[in-house]
């Protein structure tokens, strides 16, 4: 055969003999030469990265799905879930635990790897983990590229910019004494900047205090780790008005300061450095995502039946989407979703009002309306409960901001 004949398309020609009965031998599912060989079977469900339902729905299908697969690192588990444990493995957050740790992480999911794998892909999508990312604060702007440099530029006052110096800068700055740590999310707020890296640990320049616009206090102009969240694996972090908070890669929340009268649930200090677990429903729950207002924080829950958005904090003007300006000591879901048949897949805080991005597109505002911020058609002084803004639909991401 020569160079032509070889690139030629081979062309199969059938025939069909008509009205000739014929009959097909259709073998048990034992019968099918894979199944005689689970691990081949193993690794094509684990190489075509299937989701979590298609493996449930895999599993659902008859009993050699559902039956134990005898293989590492649990025996008594089936195909799919060894699969999806395969796949969780491939995750960064994942490769970084110790097995007693991905134990705990997999007994807080339900005990299934396939809801793991499910948390971690929803995780994903929030955490910006090896994605560009900018960030605007109220007068200072933080760029982490893909490769997880940092390069800051705007107001610098109190060291916010993590330079080193307290000079203002109007184009972007590489911050050179992060070099060699790979940053993978930003969070800026007034006169403060934190950082997150790849490998959990927290970084923290600018106004020295975790109580934010409560304290006037020193301030530090290059990175430094925060020592006391040294003990958890930090995703995101999340700067408020009165205080900071941090997510855990387990899904739990750590909040700091703001909390002399129990507002976040807990008592502490405006110079108390030590992070406080959130108490409540949300205590045993898993948080994907987090988003710090003026004095309130959202938090987005992921639960095998749907996401749920929980809010705590001051509900002056609305703000806690709850449909009172109570102000909240434990976290509440936010109840009112479910009425609207939305389904919860992203949040964001701004300083007074607030924005929920639903899996169907449509943008959800509430909380204070100066100058018409929520986007509806009145021109009412505060919304009280998440109202869709008419105008915008199939929408991919939102944000919110604070005044200057």
């Amino acid at each position: 055969m020569d160079a032509t004949e070889s690139k030629a398309s081979v062309v199969i020609k059938f025939h069909n003999i008509v009205n000739e009965t014929t009959s097909h031998f259709c073998p048990s599912l034992q019968q099918i030469p894979l199944t005689a060989n689970p691990s081949i079977l193993l690794h094509v469900l684990s190489s075509y990265g299937l989701e979590p339902k298609d493996l449930a729905a895999l599993e659902a299908t008859c009993k050699f799905f559902r039956s134990p697969a005898n293989f590492e690192p649990d025996g008594t588990l089936s195909l799919p879930d060894i699969a999806a444990y395969d796949t969780c493995c491939q995750k960064d957050i994942l490769k970084s635990m110790k097995n007693e740790e991905k134990e705990r992480l997999k007994q807080r999911c339900g005990g299934s790897w396939k809801l793991v794998l499910m948390y971690l892909l929803i995780g994903e999508k929030n955490y910006h983990r090896g994605k560009s990312q900018v960030v605007a604060g109220p007068e200072h702007s933080i760029v982490v590229t893909a490769k997880g440099d940092v390069y800051s530029f705007g107001a610098n006052s109190s060291g916010q910019l993590g330079l080193g110096n307290t000079e203002g800068q109007c184009k972007p700055c590489l911050i050179r004494s992060l070099q060699g740590i790979r940053i993978t999310q930003a969070a800026v707020g007034s006169r403060r900047t934190m950082l997150v890296s790849d490998t959990g640990s927290v970084y923290v320049f600018g106004q020295d205090s975790f109580a934010g616009l409560e304290s006037a206090g020193s301030y530090t102009s290059s990175p430094k780790v925060v020592e006391s969240l040294k003990g958890i694996f930090v995703v995101q972090a999340s700067v408020g008005g009165y205080f900071s908070a941090v997510l855990s890669r387990e899904g739990q929340v750590y909040t700091f300061c703001w909390g002399r009268d129990a507002r976040l649930g807990h008592r502490s200090n405006p110079t108390d450095l030590e992070p406080r677990l959130l108490s409540g429903p949300l205590e045993h729950a898993l948080v994907v995502q987090i988003a710090a207002g003026n004095c309130y924080l959202l938090m987005l829950a992921y639960q095998p039946t749907g996401m749920s958005v929980y809010s705590i904090g001051c509900g002056e003007g609305g703000k806690l989407g709850h449909g009172c300006e109570e102000k909240l000591r434990i976290p509440r879901m936010i109840k009112h979703f479910q009425t609207l048949k939305a389904k919860p897949v992203s949040v964001s805080a701004g300083a007074f009002h607030c924005a929920v991005l639903a899996s169907d597109g449509r943008v959800f505002t509430w909380g204070r309306n100066p100058n018409g911020c929520l986007g509806h058609d009145d021109r009412q002084h505060y919304t009280i409960f998440p109202t869709a803004v008419a105008s915008l639909a199939r929408v991919k991401a939102r944000t919110t901001g604070f005044p200057t």
